[in-house]
């Protein structure tokens, strides 16, 4: 589906009232957003905003306290890891968690495997698969498919780690600070990669990075105390006095 298409269908996550509480503390309080399909939504907010708490929940990694949280019609709550991969959400983290033994096409075929029973995955594969080879293709990793991971740059292994998520073929892509620690080029790269991505799949980018931010979010959330602050485009985001005195006007290095 293409994204103009998929922007119109919306709803594609449903988050209404969310509370998650740690030891009485309101990590996420009252939370409700709306991601239609096709979007590629930018979540920012300093530290303790909520926004890794927000994507902890949407994985499964956190049980939320009340409130629902819906994909394509599906409850999430109470649902396994793995379960929520098989329903179309895949996440990356701002740790790299990439094989470095394996080569650039073997962790492909890897990520791409987890709809295969254990059995095929111990044989040999013959040849690459299409949603490998498309996988491949969009990271633009071709000219070292064959190269063990471990030898890649810090952006490549971002890359690769964003192709393993499409090999498994989800709706919704989440990704953790993907160009945190990249070069100028290399954020540049990320920036077109998440665009390309974006006309068939919903993503949902945490990023701090506001040069970045500007240059290729379209709708923003901002979150604050772990509640949604204000949304918008950039624009208007940025021209939201309370996003200048809670985020925008911190330092950089005080804000996630």
């Amino acid at each position: 589906m293409s994204g103009e298409a998929g922007k119109a269908a919306g709803g594609l996550l449903e988050i209404r009232d969310l509370m998650v509480v740690f030891d009485g503390f309101k990590a996420i309080d009252g939370v409700d957003l709306s991601v239609g399909e096709g979007e590629l939504r930018f979540l920012i907010g300093p530290n303790g905003a909520g926004k890794t708490t927000l994507i902890d929940v949407i994985t499964g990694l956190t049980r939320p306290a009340s409130g629902t949280v819906a994909f394509a019609g599906t409850p999430l709550p109470g649902r396994r890891e793995h379960q929520i991969v098989r329903l179309g959400i895949g996440r990356t983290f701002q740790t790299s968690v990439v094989f470095e033994e394996l080569t650039v096409l073997e962790n492909l075929d890897l990520a791409a495997g987890f709809r295969r029973p254990l059995v095929s995955l111990l044989r040999r594969r013959r040849g690459v698969g299409p949603q490998v080879a498309a996988a491949l293709e969009t990271i633009g990793l071709q000219d070292l498919a064959e190269k063990p991971a471990g030898i890649l740059s810090h952006g490549q292994r971002q890359w690769l780690e964003i192709g393993m998520l499409l090999a498994q073929g989800p709706r919704l892509l989440l990704l953790d600070e993907p160009v945190a620690g990249m070069s100028k080029d290399e954020r540049e790269r990320t920036g077109e990669l998440l665009t390309e991505i974006a006309r068939d799949h919903t993503v949902i980018v945490v990023e701090h990075d506001m040069e970045f931010l500007r240059r290729y979010a379209s709708t923003v959330t901002v979150l604050h105390e772990g509640r949604v602050l204000v949304e918008g485009d950039v624009a208007a985001v940025q021209a939201d006095p309370r996003v200048q005195e809670v985020y925008l006007g911190r330092k950089k290095e005080e804000a996630v």
